[in-house]
């Protein structure tokens, strides 16, 4: 009896302590514990906020968003021995290697890892029919682009992180993202959502849209038309702009090399950017109309002012000369342009002052950039006159010695184009809510930069150019009269800080109809290597070919007036 007392003695105090224990876990410290079990079993997602579609003129999607799902794993319930082949079946259909797979459900600690974001319906249906234990997928979205290359270069694509990562999905990626929501859900210890558990929310706010001013159309036939042109001559990269000169806007902004946003980690990062706005470059002879509107307008040089133009002159220590041989002319003003006369340029610059020419460059927009609203935009160079050096006038007269980029340079065709008037480029129409309501860019600013005089002449003078005389004549189009200007400007070797064996930038900047302007074409090849190098060989043909297709997209008929005669030679 004394024994099983004893025994009864120690079983009672076992018990009291499992009762004491009891009570304290679930009447003291069951709070704690209440709050540690909750805290293993809810987890944070991010909820995505639906990303803005961008969108061209006519509303035809450039970027856009659809549904997707993303994969996530619980490797608390994943079983060891299951994990091979999980790897195995789930690798191939994400297109993950499989050691990040192995990777990712082998976590210690975790009961919520993402395996992929973005992954389409279908192959997230393989991947849940498989019925994986510790395998599941959430509802999100991913950016498509459905028109694969085209325009790449101005929307960008959306990197893996979900962010913009060029273009404008980059320039107005706090736009176009919008806010993500969260939730906190519980999960199971079998690694499923509980649907009456707690479930805290805060729901997202979704991206603006953008709308463009480009035209599809016009787009893809300017792409193709400067891609053929790049692979044909071999250059570096190539790009065309089409503009509207009245109101600013970029009709089509096209460039090559290119890539396709939908697997832009198969194209070089190089070729990620916007050359047009990004890479700046000396324009040569079409900056020649901006020496002229300055000498025109404060040197007392008109039209048929004659001017003796031999091969070379000497300036200071420096010898200039035209880009090839010739015997002393007597050209007019107009003949100057018409034949791209570095020497004829400087004579008539010479009835300037270095400041006047710098400030009619400043007023054309040189020196800054055009805040189109693509990211990294450069503003060229363009030192003022007290860094000039005693014979840098020259150079910059005939466009060398001063960089810009493309978008710099059609703008300055606009503004001839616009009789005088300089429109602010602009690519952005509006943003579009989430009601698809249309919210229209503020109007781009204007400013008179020569008077429409001026503008009127030298669009006359122009047209010189395209003559049998001038430097362009594969830029005519058959009923149309058509005004523009070549460049050919060395490029700087940077191996020697020189223009010898640095190659050539080709471009033509036209506008038609010459008489009545309504749309502006400018076209640039950077370091041509197979053929001509001039810009009125291998620029002027894709001027023709795509100002050609947009007259007829957009319905514009000649003007039926007759070209003015061109005076070239003095003699005449």
């Amino acid at each position: 009896m004394k024994r099983l007392n004893v025994g009864l003695l120690v079983v009672a105090f076992v018990l009291s302590l499992f009762a004491g224990r009891l009570v304290q876990l679930q009447t003291i410290e069951s709070g704690k514990y209440t709050e540690l079990a909750m805290e293993q079993r809810l987890q944070d997602i991010v909820l995505p906020a639906v990303r803005g579609d961008i969108t061209d003129a006519q509303g035809n999607p450039l970027a856009m968003t659809v549904e997707a799902r993303a994969i996530f794993a619980d490797p608390y319930v994943i079983k060891p021995e299951k994990r091979q082949a999980i790897v195995a079946a789930i690798s191939p259909i994400l297109g993950l290697p499989p050691a990040e797979v192995m990777r990712v459900i082998s976590k210690p600690g975790s009961r919520f890892v993402y395996l992929a974001h973005g992954v389409p319906p279908d192959k997230a249906r393989l991947v849940t029919a498989l019925k994986f234990l510790g395998i599941g997928t959430l509802p999100e979205y991913r950016r498509d682009y459905p028109n694969d290359t085209l325009a790449a270069d101005v929307v960008g694509f959306v990197n893996r992180a979900g962010d913009g990562a060029a273009g404008l999905e980059s320039a107005m990626n706090a736009q176009l993202a919008g806010r993500n929501g969260a939730q906190k859900i519980e999960i199971s210890p079998e690694g499923q959502h509980i649907p009456m558990g707690e479930d805290q929310k805060r729901p997202p706010v979704p991206g603006r849209g953008l709308r463009l001013t480009l035209l599809r159309d016009l787009q893809y036939k300017a792409q193709r038309a400067i891609e053929a042109r790049v692979r044909a001559s071999q250059a570096r990269n190539g790009s065309v702009i089409v503009m509207d000169p009245r109101t600013g806007q970029i009709l089509a902004m096209a460039s090559a090399p290119g890539f396709d946003p939908n697997n832009y980690a198969r194209s070089p990062s190089s070729t990620w950017g916007n050359p047009i706005v990004q890479e700046a470059f000396e324009p040569g002879s079409t900056g020649k109309v901006i020496t002229a509107a300055a000498a025109m307008e404060q040197g007392g040089v008109r039209p048929d002012t004659e001017f003796v133009v031999p091969y070379s002159i000497r300036r200071s220590d420096r010898v200039f000369h035209d880009s090839s041989r010739h015997p002393t002319e007597r050209l007019t003003f107009a003949g100057v342009l018409a034949k791209s006369s570095n020497v004829g340029t400087i004579l008539a610059s010479e009835r300037i002052t270095q400041d006047t020419l710098y400030r009619y460059l400043r007023a054309f927009g040189f020196g800054e950039p055009t805040r189109v609203g693509l990211p990294a935009e450069t503003a060229g160079q363009l030192s003022p006159p007290y860094k000039w050096s005693g014979t840098d006038r020259y150079p910059i007269a005939f466009g060398q010695t001063v960089s810009v980029n493309a978008l710099q340079m059609a703008s300055v065709y606009s503004t001839l184009a616009n009789g005088g008037v300089r429109v602010t480029p602009q690519l952005i129409a509006g943003t579009i809510g989430e009601d698809k309501s249309f919210t229209a860019a503020p109007p781009p600013q204007q400013r008179r930069v020569i008077s429409a005089d001026t503008a009127r002449e030298i669009r006359d003078m122009l047209e010189g150019v395209t003559t049998a005389d001038g430097t362009a004549p594969k830029a005519r189009i058959n009923g149309y009269r058509v005004a523009g200007k070549t460049g050919t400007a060395e490029i700087v070797n940077p191996e020697c800080g020189c223009y010898t064996g640095g190659g050539y930038t080709a471009s033509f900047a036209g506008f038609a109809p010459a008489d009545d302007p309504q749309l502006v074409v400018q076209v640039v090849l950077q370091a041509p290597k197979r053929g001509s190098h001039y810009g009125g060989d291998v620029a002027a043909p894709v001027f023709k070919d795509v100002m050609s297709f947009a007259l007829q997209t957009r319905k514009i008929p000649p003007t039926g007036s007759k070209a003015p005669t061109i005076k070239i030679y003095a003699r005449d």
